[in-house]
């Protein structure tokens, strides 16, 4: 069931002090309460989905002041996981990703706009394969409070599709894009 973010606000800024000043999240990877998904079609006749097992980042969030929030993220991308070891070297080698050249992907926000109903845009320059582009993340708020473990988290989840010559990198078959889904759990520092 999707909350309404400013009802959801309200109430938190009402039972718990604080949640409505802006806060700073590490996403939590090693709980793997976060994933960098895709896919890709597949010859155009069925999808290949993907992940990156190893990424990082943080994000700034204040529910009172949306535009305000930041994300960065840092992807490993010889972390590249498609559940097919030959297809995966494939993915690595110089054909597409070249990781032994561009071993890193990241993500910076430049602006975060409140779409209404716990919707984001989330604008940002993606840097990957040695290009830096623009991309919009359209995102969704999950929902935030309190851990088993005495913490508190945020959750969103957000996709985002990828033209791979935008990159430099080939069209791989038939798809000239992969479309990213991205979960992101984060622990307030």
């Amino acid at each position: 069931m999707k909350k309404h973010l400013t009802a959801l606000s309200l109430a938190a800024a009402l039972v718990l002090p604080g949640i409505a000043n802006a806060a700073d999240y590490a996403i939590d990877n090693k709980g793997a309460h976060a994933s960098v998904n895709l896919k890709i079609s597949h010859l155009g006749y069925s999808w290949i989905k993907a992940r990156f097992n190893t990424f990082d980042g943080t994000f700034s969030y204040d529910p009172e002041n949306i535009a305000a929030s930041k994300v960065t993220v840092n992807v490993d991308t010889s972390s590249f996981d498609s559940n097919q070891a030959d297809r995966d070297k494939h993915v690595r080698s110089e054909d597409f990703l070249e990781v032994s050249k561009y071993p890193k992907a990241t993500f910076t926000s430049t602006k975060v706009t409140d779409k209404g109903n716990g919707k984001l845009a989330i604008d940002g320059d993606l840097t990957l394969h040695g290009q830096t582009k623009p991309i919009t993340i359209d995102a969704e708020f999950v929902g935030a409070g309190k851990d088993p473990w005495g913490g508190y988290r945020a959750g969103f989840m957000g996709t985002t599709r990828i033209e791979l010559a935008d990159f430099g990198i080939q069209v791989m078959g038939t798809s000239s894009y992969a479309d990213m889904e991205l979960h992101v759990e984060g622990v307030r520092q």
